[in-house]
């Protein structure tokens, strides 16, 4: 550690906002260098790597072979896919001196389709899969949670390309397997939940997440059966459809009602209302929302109808109309369409309007309803779908939350958060349609190859495996990531300290355990256990006062369980514990 490039740092840094974060750059594993931008220290780098070397050799062991496509993409490519346009403001473009577009790639489906058609031209080339682990970048709007979510991130990224669909059945379950496998041997805490397939197309998707509150991301678990789902994606029991003989509807007079709960207190209170009681559920939510699809300069608006006494949930809504973008809209929106007043707005006229007026599901049909008569200071009473207004189309909006019951079984779902760690899809045949991937067939026929993508986010994997297993004293790596398999203290007055720490750590090394050793002279005890704790090796090996009596101390950093051992055979009892996975303190 007198050479180890890189310091530990006292003081948590400015912009840290969950633990993970903190401590990778307090311990020294990485640092900032713009906002979603970092530099991989020694330590990191270390820990990187060792996520990296897992996932290759899952990866060849399911036949996958590896490549790696230029980080730097000429512009043509992405327009023939639509992704130029589709990715937005998310994509980073540039110009070369010739002032031809190029842009830092955020993924690279096309290249993989593109090299799979110059390379393979008969179905005997399949089936094939191939992978990258290379730098990725997306200008992320909000980047956070240090390399939690970055601008620049390193990922793996695989792709299968199968002659027909039963191919990439095969290729699909192939590559989940080797997730799970790779997951488990990192020694993360995982969950497979059924997902959105967003801007990169595709049917079958599945994301595999990192249960953890810091969490971006949202997802449910039943309580009653196996289903789980991102929220995004997350499908919720409706209420089935009302029968008719319904009131007619009612115009009322309610001054001062542009919100759910000053219309509950006024419907109360209504002299006409004869004692019937509401709530916030007897209510429709209108929100006005304006989308714009990709390539496209105007924004167009659109109505989304909850149950008054559900928020929207506008990430959710935004996924399932990926890559068309999704605001709520403003007031300078609502004074270009005089019909739509703030606070009462209605179904009942969106139609000829010409807004589109999209329902969740829990709008069932002959559903009743008080709504916005779309006049100021006035709601409508009993209006039900399908007599009074019919929706354009019905879309998963409102927010989950916990007790919305499971769409298998019945039983309540619980909404819990995770980090994404891993995403596969069953892309199908888009790309290769798109660039024209075609193979001949047994039959000596053109057949459209299908495909399957499958990424890992690798250094994402650090942060949620920091964050799973951190605790109050600082990292905890797991041993299959850890920068070294002991970290070795000699502390204590004179030479003899050094000179034990120096032999312990040669033997070490010899029997093939890798070591971080703190020489540091002049440092104090308590610093250099600090900095161990910090750090985060599983085994700590202290060469100290029980040199005395010829003895180290072991201790796990998981665990806290402390052993003293013999100087003279120390080396010995830690390698063959870390050859055979036994445990040094049974």
């Amino acid at each position: 550690m007198s050479e180890l490039f890189g310091r530990t740092l006292r003081d948590d840094p400015a912009d840290a906002e969950v633990p993970s974060h903190r401590l990778l750059v307090r311990a020294g594993y990485v640092r900032r260098v713009a906002p979603g931008v970092y530099s991989w220290l020694p330590l990191g780098l270390a820990v990187l790597r060792n996520v990296e070397e897992i996932v290759r050799e899952e990866m060849v062991a399911i036949g996958a072979q590896e490549v790696l496509f230029p980080a730097l993409i000429p512009r043509d490519v992405f327009d023939r896919s639509g992704r130029w346009a589709d990715y937005g403001d998310a994509l980073f473009r540039l110009k070369d001196r010739r002032q031809t577009d190029y842009l830092l790639a955020p993924t690279h489906e096309e290249m993989f389709t593109l090299t799979v058609k110059a390379e393979c031209s008969s179905y005997k080339d399949l089936p094939l899969s191939l992978f990258q682990i290379q730098t990725k970048y997306r200008d992320e709007a909000r980047p956070r949670a240090g390399v939690m979510r970055g601008r620049e991130f390193v990922m793996k990224d695989s792709y299968s390309f199968d002659l027909d669909d039963a191919g990439l059945a095969r290729s699909y379950q192939a590559h989940r397997d080797a997730y799970e496998r790779i997951f488990t041997r990192l020694g993360l805490t995982y969950r497979i939940v059924g997902a959105v397939s967003g801007a990169m197309g595709g049917s079958a998707s599945e994301e595999f997440l990192a249960p953890a509150q810091v969490g971006e991301d949202t997802f449910v678990e039943c309580s009653g059966c196996d289903y789980a789902a991102n929220t995004e994606a997350v499908a919720i029991a409706s209420p089935p459809s009302q029968s008719d003989g319904h009131l007619a509807m009612t115009i009322l007079d309610t001054p001062d009602t542009a919100t759910i709960t000053a219309l509950v207190d006024a419907l109360n209170t209504h002299p006409k209302l004869n004692g019937r009681t509401f709530t916030a559920a007897d209510t429709l939510k209108n929100l006005v929302v304006k989308t714009r699809a990709p390539g496209a300069t105007v924004w167009e608006l659109a109505v989304i109808g909850v149950p008054g006494d559900r928020n929207v949930d506008l990430k959710r809504l935004a996924a399932q109309l990926e890559p068309t973008e999704v605001e709520v809209a403003g007031p300078e929106d609502l004074e270009r369409h005089p019909g739509l007043i703030a606070g009462y707005i209605g179904p009942q006229l969106l139609a000829s309007l010409n807004i589109p007026y999209l329902v969740d599901p829990l709008i069932a049909e002959g559903s009743v309803w008080v709504t916005g008569a779309n006049q100021s200071g006035r709601h409508a009473i009993d209006v039900v779908r399908g007599r009074d207004f019919v929706p354009d189309d019905e879309i998963g909006a409102v927010e989950i939350v916990d007790g919305d019951l499971c769409v298998r079984c019945g039983a309540p779902l619980r909404v819990a958060r995770g980090i994404e760690l891993g995403h596969v899809f069953q892309l199908g045949r888009k790309y290769a349609e798109v660039f024209g991937l075609e193979v001949l067939g047994p039959d000596g026929k053109p057949k459209v190859v299908t495909m399957g993508s499958y990424g890992i986010g690798i250094s994402r994997a650090v942060a949620a495996l920091a964050e799973q297993t951190l605790d109050d004293l600082g990292l905890c790596w797991p041993r299959s990531v850890a920068p070294a398999d002991v970290h070795l203290v000699a502390t204590g007055k004179g030479n003899v300290p050094f000179e034990a720490g120096e032999l312990l750590a040669s033997e070490l090394q010899s029997g093939g355990v890798t070591v971080l050793y703190d020489d540091r002279r002049g440092v104090s005890t308590g610093i250099k256990f600090r900095d161990a704790e910090m750090i985060g090796i599983p085994t700590i090996v202290t060469a100290g006062r029980g040199l005395a009596d010829g003895l180290v101390e072991v201790r796990d950093r998981a665990t806290n369980e402390r052993r003293d051992l013999p100087l003279a055979t120390a080396a010995g009892i830690i390698s063959q514990s870390l050859r055979t996975t036994e445990s040094l303190f049974s």
